[in-house]
């Protein structure tokens, strides 16, 4: 089950503390919602995740198992071991600024950013004109989900 397309990258995302399902599909943005849901209902079936529907919300939380954490070690090991041993060149054509800020979203360090609000904007010359530019807000509370500035400009 581990070999089929997409399943580490889901599991990656999974570990990374996406637990919605516009998460999980932000982290794997090539990848179409009706294989990502195949995906997930099969690490349910392997009992690598649970899914419960959200309470006064629709849709679904998916959270690891004991056993869906236990893959860690192995789905960052085989990442670590791709940027060591791959080798492939990051180029203007294959970077993809959105998954960039979104990794970068999730990462942040919350509870060292100062008390007000924090906007941060990021321009992107190389890329593509709609993934161009791009802004942050975060505050202690949370963050808001990366959004290209204006939408849609290439400015």
């Amino acid at each position: 089950m581990l070999t089929e397309r997409w399943t580490l990258l889901v599991l990656r995302e999974l570990l990374s503390g996406s637990t919605r399902f516009n998460d999980i599909q932000r982290g794997v943005p090539l990848m179409s919602s009706s294989l990502l849901s195949r995906r997930l209902r099969d690490l349910e079936r392997a009992r690598l995740i649970t899914r419960r529907p959200l309470v006064g919300q629709r849709g679904h939380e998916y959270r690891l198992t004991a056993a869906g954490e236990a893959l860690g070690p192995l789905v960052l090991g085989l990442g670590v071991w791709s940027r060591e041993w791959l080798q492939r060149e990051v180029t203007e054509e294959t970077a993809d600024p959105a998954l960039l800020m979104w990794d970068m979203q999730r990462n942040l360090l919350l509870d060292r950013l100062p008390q007000e609000r924090l906007v941060v904007f990021f321009r992107f010359p190389g890329a593509p004109p709609k993934k161009r530019a791009w802004w942050l807000v975060a505050q202690r509370s949370g963050t808001d989900p990366p959004g290209r500035w204006p939408a849609g400009s290439g400015r």
